[in-house]
């Protein structure tokens, strides 16, 4: 079973239900693959490390780009951290919002992905793009099961982006919705 199918069956069996879905983990796939050599790529929020095998997939047989995956929850993270994953592959169990301010201007690709760096925090992840670096949001469509404060501060999110004089963003009708963002 590869890395993506395994994560998918992790999250099952875990009852982890907030896993990227397939169409968002295949943009990532794409996006990963376009990481320059030497490059350095950051998911907030690992789950049960499906975000994080899409990244792997699209990095194929390549080495010379780091990814590093931060969850919060010491529970969640341990379940990602029973797959044995590749030497550039490093899982943190760290409260997100703590981790950004040592990583400004260190990442080329940051898929945001928890509420640490994405509703709280926002600005942190966009001082860790590089120039030219890429941030993907997803969970940009409103759902119906949302609560109101949820949708919200998507919302709030969703505008930040869209707006943010120092990066060029779309809004993506793929999966769950997604803002993709570059810093200028």
């Amino acid at each position: 079973m590869d890395l993506v199918d395994a994560a998918y069956a992790r999250a099952e069996s875990s009852g982890f239900p907030m896993s990227c879905e397939r169409p968002v983990g295949q943009l990532l796939a794409a996006l990963a693959a376009g990481v320059r050599p030497g490059g350095h790529i950051l998911e907030l929020g690992t789950g049960a490390g499906v975000g994080v095998a899409w990244l792997v997939r699209g990095l194929g047989e390549r080495t010379d780009v780091t990814v590093t995956s931060v969850e919060l929850d010491p529970r969640t993270a341990a379940v990602a951290a029973t797959q044995a994953w590749p030497s550039f592959v490093d899982l943190r169990v760290a409260d997100a919002c703590v981790f950004l301010p040592t990583a400004a201007g260190a990442f080329d690709l940051i898929f945001a992905d928890a509420p640490g760096g994405k509703t709280e925090g926002l600005d942190l992840t966009i001082a860790a793009l590089r120039p030219r670096g890429i941030l993907a949001v997803d969970d940009m469509r409103p759902a119906a099961d949302w609560p109101e404060d949820f949708t919200a501060r998507q919302d709030g999110v969703r505008r930040t982006l869209v707006e943010h004089p120092h990066l060029v963003s779309v809004e993506l009708d793929h999966g769950s919705g997604m803002v993709l963002s570059t810093r200028r």
